[in-house]
């Protein structure tokens, strides 16, 4: 990826505008503006109350590729953290996952009562740049991790706008960073079926040889 440091702020706006779903954010001016004022404070407030935090979901695989999109911040933090953020409104919660509000900003909370979301904060975290901050946030393991625990889940749920993310979103991790994937499908055979390691591990393979075909298409370039 490019020198260009993502601004986490204008990420969300755009993916708010640009939702066909959004047609009124175009009237509301004061939403971006909530928007790009509600970022900054977020961060600002989990670093002043000592909130243990991972940034994961789409604006941190914009930390190593372009062109995602996406209208929230993930997180991954400990259950207790809430307690610490008053300022969240909570609308749906189970034992492992968040949904809230800080103002207009929409942020998912993953839960370490999740093994793998423990796993994540405890061994696949570095520290990236955004404009304004550098934040902790889950590396390409971290990230190939959860988005191929999340597959079988969505597939049996027919979620198949998300396993289509999700596959391009591993799609352009494996392309770029040439991740070894052994290490990976050890993860997670601690987390999910063994019959669900090995959908996954054909998954990933068809990924690797598509990309590999891609290259070698058409030949070298002229000289």
């Amino acid at each position: 990826m490019s020198d260009h440091l993502v601004d986490i702020g204008e990420v969300i706006v755009h993916g708010v505008l640009f939702d066909p779903k959004n047609v009124e954010a175009w009237r509301n001016m004061d939403l971006v503006q909530n928007i790009y004022r509600d970022v900054p404070r977020l961060f600002d407030l989990l670093d002043e109350r000592g909130v243990e935090y991972v940034l994961v979901g789409g604006i941190a695989m914009l930390a190593y590729v372009e062109g995602r999109n996406t209208q929230d911040i993930d997180l991954i933090v400990d259950e207790s953290a809430l307690a610490k953020l008053p300022e969240i409104r909570i609308e749906d919660r189970n034992k492992d996952f968040a949904r809230g509000w800080f103002g207009d900003l929409r942020v998912d909370f993953l839960f370490t009562t999740g093994k793998l979301f423990d796993t994540i904060q405890r061994k696949f975290v570095t520290r990236k740049q955004f404009v304004g901050r550098g934040v902790p946030c889950a590396t390409v393991d971290g990230l190939l991790l959860m988005k191929l625990f999340a597959l079988p889940d969505e597939y049996r749920r027919g979620h198949f706008d998300k396993v289509r993310q999700y596959e391009k979103d591993v799609a352009d991790l494996i392309e770029q960073f040439h991740p070894k994937t052994t290490p990976l499908f050890d993860e997670l055979a601690k987390h999910v079926l063994p019959s669900d390691v090995e959908e996954i591990r054909k998954i990933v393979g068809d990924i690797e040889d598509r990309i590999a075909r891609q290259s070698q298409r058409f030949g070298p370039a002229e000289p």
